[in-house]
């Protein structure tokens, strides 16, 4: 052993202590990796930072701002809403609905932020149909976990596959080089969570203050702009746009309320429609150039005279003993008063006037109020508020759902069929994301999960370092004396389970950075095509549903879920080791041209 490799392991023993004490952040840990690689010149400065500019690394990145504008745009929503539909009150029925559906949506976005998006729905629907949550979530995050295999670029772990398999001289992967292992996992993970449905603990999920403050709470009230784009439509139209958790509970024309209106009924300028609605609603209607809260169009002016900044929403919470308790938002006169405009009304029982100017303030009512932070910063310390927050919600952009769907097929299109290399494809569809508007470049870049960026850059050296200092090709030999007379199946069995016990205190990407270049040692010793080697160690960093800290979409679902660590032993061990043959299996199949079926079908 010469001494580049011992100064490699000592870093590598290092590194990997970091990464299973969780010392510190990964991105961090990846970075010191990369430093101590370059100061004992184990590698070069530039195979050091080769990373940041590698395909694994641009994917991602991509990948995070499309799956911003699906968001942003209200299709990751109203999915959430036709898994509702869907499901009806069955609990078998809701499981087999959204494994599929949560699958596919991991195979284009990233596991974590499915995980984050449709957890709030099923919380939701697990309520109202008397569900134990238990029951649903762990199948959502295994079929995301299982969903990232349908692609290339859905896992980090799948891309630097691909960077080590070309490196090495080969082809690479494909989009969807590895889709019919995929497609096979996630077959066989919906079959055996429904027949070992028994398994799965009741307990029903937590959920928090921040979950039924943003579902159709705040009342408020919707002016329709003279000659503004949505004058003359119906309000069915409006109602498509704006989406269903909308609620229209009345209707005033020339300030008169009107029974006699409906959805095929035209709008006016100078309606006004009474409304309860979400957070990310109730912005969205704030930011349409078409409407405008009637509170805001009517004093806004007057409230918009003095400070400086741009006006903005934010929310206060009227306090014990307000001076405001008992008064209506009529009598306050906020906008003289204050300088700031009561835009909206959140109350956790009882009832509000149908106009929200007549209604009464109580202790713990929540008010939208919309004015410069300069006049905000006065009103924090007014005693009459308990506190002052800022406004949480998120504008949608519905109307080019459209749009962003259109973006996102044309960039799976083009990557898929090498029309434009994967990475320009992807960086492509993300900047049309910002340029068309789907998202705005604010969200775009807070979408991006940096330390996801980071880490991949930082371990792409890792593999580099392994191979330049005959590390990997050491390890191999050692490996060749142990399973020289073993079969390919058992061999790559054998890397699965190295993949999936090393990601549990690791991250998929730096289990497979590890691992891949002994996998590809270990191929070239034994002449045989590498693909299936790495790609196995990739398959079993990414879908190893053994405990929850083997992936952050795991951890999401232990709180909310009530789960214990046992829950994912008892139920993700047999599947996993179940898995592991299947992949083994697949892979072989597709690489090493072994049979699909079993000889006893034959």
């Amino acid at each position: 052993m010469v001494m580049s490799q011992i100064l490699f392991l000592l870093i590598l023993a290092g590194g990997l202590y970091l990464f299973v004490s969780e010392r510190l952040r990964v991105d961090v840990t990846a970075m010191l990796i990369l430093l101590a690689l370059v100061l004992t010149r184990v590698i070069t400065p530039k195979q050091a930072l080769s990373g940041f500019s590698s395909e694994p690394a641009i994917i991602i990145a991509a990948v995070f701002v499309i799956s911003a504008g699906l968001a942003a745009t209200g299709i990751t929503e109203r999915i959430g809403q036709w898994i509702g539909r869907m499901s009806g009150g069955n609990e078998w029925r809701t499981i087999a609905v959204v494994m599929p559906t949560v699958a596919v949506l991991a195979a284009f976005t990233h596991h974590v932020m499915v995980t984050a998006m449709l957890m709030p729905i099923l919380l939701r629907h697990a309520r109202q149909n008397g569900m134990p949550a238990s029951r649903l979530l762990m199948p959502m995050a295994l079929a995301a976990s299982m969903g990232t295999t349908l692609t290339l670029v859905s896992a980090p772990a799948f891309l630097l596959a691909d960077n080590m398999l070309q490196r090495d001289g080969g082809d690479g992967l494909g989009i969807f080089s590895i889709t019919p292992i995929g497609v096979a996992l996630v077959l066989f993970s919906m079959v055996y969570i429904q027949l070992m449905r028994w398994l799965l603990p009741r307990r029903s999920g937590e959920h928090g203050e921040g979950d039924y403050l943003r579902i159709d709470r705040y009342r408020t009230e919707l002016l329709v702009i003279a000659g503004g784009r949505w004058a003359t439509r119906t309000l069915a139209e409006l109602k498509r746009a704006i989406g269903p958790e909308v609620h229209v509970v009345g209707w005033l024309r020339d300030h008169v309320e009107r029974n006699d209106l409906g959805d095929a009924s035209p709008l006016l300028g100078g309606d006004i429609l009474l409304i309860e609605a979400g957070a990310d609603e109730l912005k969205s209607l704030h930011d349409d150039p078409g409407l405008d809260l009637y509170s805001i169009a009517r004093f806004g002016a007057k409230a918009n005279g003095e400070g400086e900044g741009e006006p903005q929403l934010v929310q206060a919470v009227v306090a014990p003993g307000s001076e405001f308790i008992g008064r209506s938002v009529r009598d306050l006169d906020f906008s003289r008063q204050f300088r700031a405009v009561i835009a909206g009304l959140w109350r956790r029982s009882g009832s509000v006037a149908s106009r929200l100017i007549d209604t009464r303030l109580q202790e713990g009512d929540v008010l939208v109020l919309w004015g410069r932070p300069t006049r905000f910063s006065e009103l924090a310390a007014h005693h009459g508020f308990l506190m002052l927050v800022p406004f949480r919600g998120e504008g949608m952009r519905r109307l080019r759902a459209p749009l962003a769907l259109l973006i996102m097929l044309a960039t799976i299109v083009c990557a898929a069929t090498e029309w434009v290399d994967p990475p320009l494809a992807f960086l492509m569809g993300a900047v049309l994301m910002v340029v068309t508007r789907c998202v705005d470049l604010k969200r775009a870049y807070r979408e991006i999960d940096v330390r996801i960026y980071v880490m991949i850059a930082g371990v792409i050296p890792l593999g580099i370092a392994m191979d330049k200092t005959g590390t990997a090709a050491l390890l191999a030999g050692g490996l060749m004396h142990l399973v020289h007379d073993w079969s390919p199946l058992t061999i790559l069995v054998m890397l699965f389970a190295a993949g999936a016990l090393l990601t549990q205190p690791m991250s998929d990407a730096a289990s497979t950075a590890l691992l891949g270049p002994i996998a590809l040692s270990l191929a070239h010793a034994l002449h045989l095509p590498p693909t299936p080697f790495v790609v196995c160690t990739a398959l079993g960093a990414v879908v190893a549903f053994i405990t929850p800290i083997g992936h952050h979409g795991s951890l999401l679902i232990l709180g909310p879920g009530q789960y214990k660590f046992s829950d994912f032993l008892r139920i993700g061990l047999p599947l996993t080791i179940m898995v592991g043959f299947v992949c083994a299996w697949m892979a072989r199949w597709l690489w090493l041209g072994g049979p699909l079926l079993p000889h006893l079908f034959h």
